[in-house]
């Protein structure tokens, strides 16, 4: 018995994938995803009868025996390698969608090698034809009938982005062609000119698929009625059934009431299936708009919904497999290797918490990318422990937390507020945690700038206005200008000789008093233990004095000129003395 082909959908984001899928089922997901971007895998069934259809004008007499076609929509940003990989390790064919007006993107470089590596069969869905200048829109049309009612100028045009379209593919080591002019599928790789949107070209693309399932895969669609394999898409809480899983099932049998083992936290469950769930045809697994039908077994390959008790610990993207009692503890043994979660982690770096293990990897994928460290990745909401671990990093830029798609627990958002230094970055859209941490990496660092400079004795320069003389000693207090730098409430002064003049007692400036005064100021400051017109005089200028350790921290830091000039100038009175000062 033929199993209908999985057919893996990729390609870089906002090219058109759910879209085109959409097309295929008459929803609209797309609109409803996160940021217009799909963010785990998601599966619909295609039936033959479906397909012959929409592709009744093109079809002619031909028949086929696959019973349909199991799309797998797959993430497209760069981030999701991961999860592309598995869409493409579990696919039989796969749908690469490239905007034909865009062409190539670096996530359609990545696509392509994803499907190098899993050698999977693949069409060329050249998406977005209805935006070609000059296009006459067709809807639902196949691409041959809509194109020969398109303008000369219309046609030159396709032609022409097709051809670069047909460059890069070569580029990647690939021979490509319109699909209508391939003459050999086995060594020229077919590119279906659509419009997702509108529908145009939908039926080649379709027709091509099963075609292709047919010709070239039959012996590898035979299933048999072996223990059921498969991938967890989704944990998801279910009204009168509690959690849920949403499964795809690539290879053998599953049944109400199966012992199923699949991948948990922090170890394998073991349960029975209370029920399968089947999406109806056309319909999508993750977000379904009619009600499921109770099954009492599946043949993959399918997408599934299976109630079982004990899934809360179930995780997204772990295997799930079918076993007897005389294969329970190999199957333990197997799943429980498949369920690890493969991030490289380092003493030092940040926290990250995910909802599923694809998304997991994705995100530390993204993060070494990005050069970010990972100190740990975990599946699962952020809890106590989690803003606890946070507290201890020592670095202030590691004290941050990744956290996509999961909640913040009562208790953890109770630690948080004993912690407010520990940074919580969240988002719906893993790519833009990324953009998020580096905005605020970026304000981190500016404020750890200031609090390190308001530690350190800052460099000033200072001349003295003789004719603003307010008291001669205790406290002389006078006028003076700030040249350069800045001059602080508690800052001793000296002269280019070397000489300590005195510590600042205070500043003020109209009867108000200052912390500190910056350049070009004109401030009255108070000194015990000087007598004005004796070691302070008019036109003095003074430089605020600094311990060395200070001024060697300050030459790293990114300085002023004028904040340079007086620390150069402090440097050259001390190095009079000790000609390593400050070095």
């Amino acid at each position: 018995m033929a199993r209908q082909p999985i057919v893996s959908v990729l390609g870089h984001v906002d090219h058109g994938k759910t879209t085109l899928l959409d097309s295929v089922r008459g929803t609209k997901v797309a609109a409803r995803e996160s940021g217009g971007i799909t963010q785990h895998i998601g599966a619909t069934e295609v039936p033959l009868q479906v397909i012959m259809d929409v592709c009744k004008d093109i079809a002619g007499k031909k028949h086929f025996k696959v019973p349909g076609l199991l799309f797998i929509d797959t993430p497209g940003h760069h981030s999701f390698t991961t999860l592309r990989a598995r869409g493409g390790a579990l696919a039989d064919l796969a749908v690469l969608v490239i905007d034909i007006n865009e062409g190539f993107r670096p996530q359609t470089i990545e696509s392509l090698n994803i499907l190098k590596r899993y050698k999977t069969p693949f069409v060329v869905a050249a998406n977005k034809i209805d935006m070609i200048p000059g296009w006459r829109k067709h809807p639902k049309a196949a691409f041959g009938a809509s194109f020969v009612e398109q303008t000369e100028g219309a046609r030159d045009e396709l032609d022409r982005r097709l051809y670069e379209l047909v460059g890069k593919l070569f580029e990647q080591g690939f021979t490509a062609e319109r699909y209508d002019k391939v003459a050999d599928f086995t060594t020229t790789l077919a590119v279906v000119p659509v419009s997702a949107k509108f529908g145009e070209g939908i039926p080649d693309l379709l027709l091509m698929l099963v075609g292709l399932a047919q010709k070239f895969l039959e012996s590898q669609l035979e299933t048999g009625e072996g223990p059921g394999e498969g991938t967890i898409l989704e944990v998801k809480e279910e009204k009168g059934l509690g959690p849920t899983l949403n499964a795809i099932i690539f290879d053998g049998v599953i049944s109400k009431g199966d012992t199923v083992v699949l991948g948990g936290m922090p170890r394998p469950i073991v349960t029975k299936v209370k029920a399968l769930l089947k999406p109806k045809p056309l319909d999508e697994i993750r977000d379904p708009q009619d009600r499921f039908d109770s099954v009492k077994k599946v043949v993959a390959a399918a997408g599934i919904k299976i109630s079982a008790s004990g899934l809360e610990g179930a995780m997204a993207g772990a295997p799930i497999r079918v076993a007897t009692r005389d294969t329970l503890d190999e199957i333990v043994a197997k799943v429980e290797a498949e369920s690890s979660i493969q991030v490289a982690t380092q003493e030092e770096g940040i926290l990250v918490k995910a909802d599923a293990i694809g998304s997991l990897e994705a995100l530390a994928f993204e993060c070494k990318a990005s050069d970010i460290p990972i100190r740990f990745a975990r599946v699962g909401p952020v809890s106590r422990r989690d803003v606890v671990e946070a507290a201890t990093i020592l670095n202030p830029l590691h004290k941050v937390m990744f956290t996509f798609n999961v909640p913040v627990l009562p208790d953890a958002k109770e630690e948080l507020l004993k912690n407010p230094d520990v940074k919580i970055i969240e988002n719906d859209v893993i790519y833009r945690l990324i953009e998020d941490y580096q905005k605020w990496l970026e304000e981190r660092l500016r404020q750890l700038e200031e609090e390190r400079r308001q530690q350190l004795v800052f460099p000033g320069k200072i001349l003295v206005l003789g004719e603003y003389v307010f008291n001669i000693s205790k406290p002389a207090i006078f006028g003076v200008r700030i040249l350069a730098g800045k001059l602080r409430a508690g800052d001793s002064l000296l002269k280019d000789d070397g000489r300590v003049v005195g510590r600042v007692k205070s500043i003020q400036d109209k009867k108000a008093s200052l912390k500190e005064a910056k350049m070009g100021a004109e401030v009255a400051v108070a000194m015990d233990g000087i007598t004005f017109g004796r070691q302070v005089k008019g036109d003095d200028v003074l430089y605020v004095e600094m311990p060395e350790a200070d001024a060697r921290a300050l030459s790293r830091l990114e300085l002023t000129m004028d904040e340079k000039e007086a620390l150069d100038k402090v440097c050259e009175i001390k190095r009079k003395e000790d000609p390593f000062w400050g070095m």
